[in-house]
């Protein structure tokens, strides 16, 4: 079984609660915004520690270091694709025009023999709760609930 780990960055605006977001990379996700938009993660071994994980995740996927602060266990959510997402959420603020994406290769397009380059995170976006519930990865909405209960 596949898990993964992640960091959720909130922050407090006068519109109130949000959460940075990025949007799947790749030519699967392109065209796509609803489910297509998860918690900066991404897969780790047995033996590591999910939280460790999550932190080298986020600089992996954003470029940026990890923001410190008090970390927000936000628990676990079984994707349908049958992967277990762990995360965190982090109080920080971040400029998604910062964000430098890790990259992936595959073979584009399918049986074409051609490995291309795609970002993991085409790009990263503030969101308040309620459009973050509606373009989220449908299982991770859980952690925004999460979120909002311990913000409350």
């Amino acid at each position: 079984m596949k898990r993964s780990a992640g960091l959720l960055l909130f922050r407090t605006t006068d519109d109130g609660l949000e959460v940075l977001l990025g949007h799947m990379g790749g030519p699967f996700f392109a065209r796509r915004d609803t489910g297509a938009w998860t918690v900066p993660k991404g897969e780790y071994k047995p033996d590591e520690p999910a939280w460790e994980a999550a932190r080298r995740e986020f600089r992996e996927e954003l470029g940026l270091p990890p923001p410190d602060g008090e970390a927000i266990d936000l628990g676990e959510v079984r994707q349908t694709n049958g992967k277990i997402v762990t995360a965190w959420a982090v109080r920080a603020d971040v400029d998604p025009a910062a964000i430098v994406p890790g990259t992936f290769r595959m073979e584009w397009p399918p049986r074409s023999g051609e490995l291309q380059e795609f970002p993991e995170l085409d790009r990263v976006a503030w969101f308040g709760l309620d459009r973050a519930r509606a373009v989220i990865v449908k299982a991770q909405a859980a952690f925004l609930e999460r979120l909002a209960e311990h913000s409350a």
